[in-house]
């Protein structure tokens, strides 16, 4: 019993590091373990004959999209003046309808910008954001989330060397350093994340980031998800969700995440990857609300983008555990930290229908 009992309050302290640290935005990750999983070798093998979803260690992802929610804090951190430009003036929806933008808000003037969102909008994927803007706030995650100017010690330094690198043809040569904490994915990253069936170092995938190898359907459960869903552009029945909002709700899908845990990996908005193509070009994978079924499986790989900013375009971010996880994995406690806070402002926060918080926004 003594035994136990050590191990019991082990966990209960390493528990209490993880779950003392209190930040304006809370990332809640799923573990993605199994590594040195084999490499899925069925597509594209002309473009990477090393196949696809191979990683030697285990890493923390996104449950969900960045929302527009999360990306507004990071705004209110340091964005006051804006140097490198992380905000795009099409985000604002009620101000420019066609850009489908998330519908953040700035008010005041350079220096003393102000940014906020809606409620009704907040649990939403941010779109409207660049490879570099995804590459800062993984940097602000990585430093800790602090408030200030964008320098070395918020956006310009951390997972990413940045130093006020903008443009496409220099945002290209950015790779992540060792010692990173956040990050956006690696190409490999984000596709084990999506496809591989979780079953060990096996080489099996499933074809759609749903657990399935069946096209996901595209409508919202009522009352719930009946699973094998995504929010994508249907030949017959059209759109997820339409104006105004366009993208659901991150997790809305909720019977229909992957086999890690994951959610809108298929659909809602494309995510960034750090792949690099073409040059001039970073990687996206996955579909979005705009776009029919077929960007939706694992064979779809785009050629990539300039790293600019699109109305289809979001990002979500992986981590690096924390030893207290990774010594609660070891103790076989994972069911102690896996289900972290949901996506919004901590502690200050109202509870959203969906079972996340939603920010509260200046305002409201």
């Amino acid at each position: 019993m003594s035994g136990f009992r050590a191990v019991v309050g082990l966990v209960a302290a390493l528990t209490g590091l993880v779950a003392g640290r209190a930040f304006a935005v809370n990332i809640e990750t799923v573990p993605v373990g199994n590594p040195g999983n084999a490499a899925d070798m069925r597509y594209n093998l002309d473009q990477r004959p090393e196949g696809f979803g191979r990683v030697d260690y285990t890493y923390n992802i996104g449950k969900y999209e960045v929302t527009a929610g999360q990306y507004t804090e990071f705004l209110n951190a340091v964005a006051k003046t804006d140097t490198y430009g992380l905000y795009n003036p099409f985000m604002d929806y009620d101000a420019y309808p066609s850009s489908l933008g998330c519908n953040i808000k700035r008010s005041g003037t350079p220096g003393s910008y102000n940014y906020s969102v809606a409620p009704d909008w907040a649990n939403r994927p941010v779109n409207w954001v660049s490879w570099g803007d995804a590459a800062r706030f993984a940097n602000w995650l990585h430093n800790g989330q602090p408030t200030g100017a964008q320098d070395l010690s918020t956006t310009e330094d951390g997972a990413y060397y940045l130093n006020g690198v903008t443009g496409d043809q220099a945002l290209v040569t950015v790779a992540r350093k060792p010692g990173w904490k956040w990050a956006t994915p690696t190409e490999d990253e984000w596709y084990k994340a999506a496809y591989h069936m979780n079953d060990g170092v096996t080489g099996n995938y499933w074809n759609y980031p749903t657990g399935s190898d069946s096209v996901p359907g595209n409508t919202l459960g009522n009352p719930a998800d009946p699973g094998n869903n995504a929010t994508y552009r249907d030949q017959e029945n059209g759109y997820t969700i339409e104006s105004p909002y366009w993208r659901t709700e991150v997790g809305d899908h909720e019977n229909s995440g992957s086999p890690y845990g994951t959610f809108d990996q298929g659909g809602n908005v494309q995510e960034w990857n750090e792949a690099v193509l073409h040059n001039m070009y970073r990687g996206i994978r996955g579909g979005s609300f705009s776009l029919f079924s077929d960007w939706l499986p694992a064979s779809r790989r785009y050629n990539g983008f300039p790293p600019g900013e699109f109305y289809s375009i979001g990002f979500r971010v992986c981590e690096v555990p924390e030893p207290a996880s990774l010594a609660i994995l070891a103790l076989g406690g994972t069911g102690l930290l896996l289900g972290r806070r949901a996506p919004g402002r901590q502690p200050s926060a109202r509870q959203s229908p969906h079972g996340r918080l939603d920010p509260v926004v200046p305002g409201t």
